[in-house]
């Protein structure tokens, strides 16, 4: 577990963030948000009686999963503080009666409507990932590129499906096999050369590196298909072989080109999800305001 140097603010406010290197999750000062989101004079103590309130209601897993973690203070020195990780702030924030905690429960409801379109159409969920790529400003044509790796990802986890992989931590092991037989470094080691914590190593790929993804699971896919290994072991043996077809493209396109196909560039899209939601979100309660004033 490592703080982080950098504290966040959301109008002059500060949020304390720290990351969880192991977990890959950013964790956040609940009584920060807190204090953001309800202009408490006291925001320890409106999150201990919020607490006390959610464990009645019946939010015991919660409660109970939040965990401790030493942040710095406004004296410098670092105490434990109440943590959340994204997933767990958002339900906290759907308990906050307050005006300023309105604008993210309405943008949960619009999470959930749209999720749930997307499950009756999933054609959906391809054109608002279509529309998220080309708002943050990435190409055209890369975008297209994105959305092939996706199918081609999705693919590969039904194949491993039916060869009794299980979804979660298997499918995590596998993939990081294909990754280092294929680049040379673990999935992490690659997101630490490009600087990324929770960001999606993909989206951070250039041309290059997206096409040999694809090829190394693409490669797996269809080599299992006609080996038809039965348990995750086997699968793992299948996910050096579709590898090592992506490593052999990076050495023999390195050879001709003299230059490296791993890159340490990004897409420079490094904010946290939390403080962009609360940002985005600032100018939402003003409008409230006025409206209330209005009547």
């Amino acid at each position: 577990m490592s703080e982080q140097d950098k504290i966040q603010l959301f109008e002059n406010q500060i949020i304390r963030t720290v990351w969880d290197e192991e977990r890959e999750e950013w964790f956040f000062s609940v009584v920060d948000v807190c204090a953001v989101l309800t202009g408490s004079d006291n925001p320890r103590r409106y999150w201990s009686d919020l607490k006390r309130k959610m464990k009645a209601e019946g939010a015991v897993q919660l409660y109970e999963n939040i965990v401790q973690l030493k942040m710095k203070s406004s004296d410098g020195k670092s105490y434990k503080t109440d943590a959340a990780d994204t997933e767990q702030l958002l339900r906290i924030i759907q308990s906050i009666p307050s005006p300023r905690a309105e604008p993210f429960k309405l943008w949960l409801a619009q999470v959930g409507c749209e999720r749930i379109e997307e499950t009756i159409d999933p054609e959906q969920a391809i054109d608002r990932a279509l529309e998220t790529y080309l708002k943050k400003g990435y190409d055209p044509d890369w975008v297209h590129q994105r959305l092939l790796s996706i199918r081609i990802r999705n693919e590969l986890t039904e194949e491993w499906q039916k060869r009794g992989v299980e979804k979660g931590k298997e499918y995590a092991i596998l993939t990081d096999e294909i990754t280092r037989t294929w680049s040379g470094m673990t999935t992490r080691q690659y997101k630490n050369l490009k600087g990324l914590k929770k960001e999606n190593l993909r989206d951070n790929m250039s041309d290059t590196e997206l096409v040999l993804t694809m090829l190394a699971e693409a490669s797996t896919r269809d080599i299992s298909r006609e080996a038809k290994p039965e348990g995750f072991s086997a699968s793992m043996d299948i996910a050096q072989q579709g590898g090592e077809v992506a490593g052999v493209a990076r050495k023999a396109l390195e050879a001709r080109t003299g230059k490296p196909v791993i890159t340490e560039k990004n897409a420079a899209q490094l904010n946290s999800l939390v403080v962009d939601m609360l940002e985005g979100a600032s100018a939402l309660p003003d409008q409230t305001e006025s409206e209330d004033t209005d009547k």
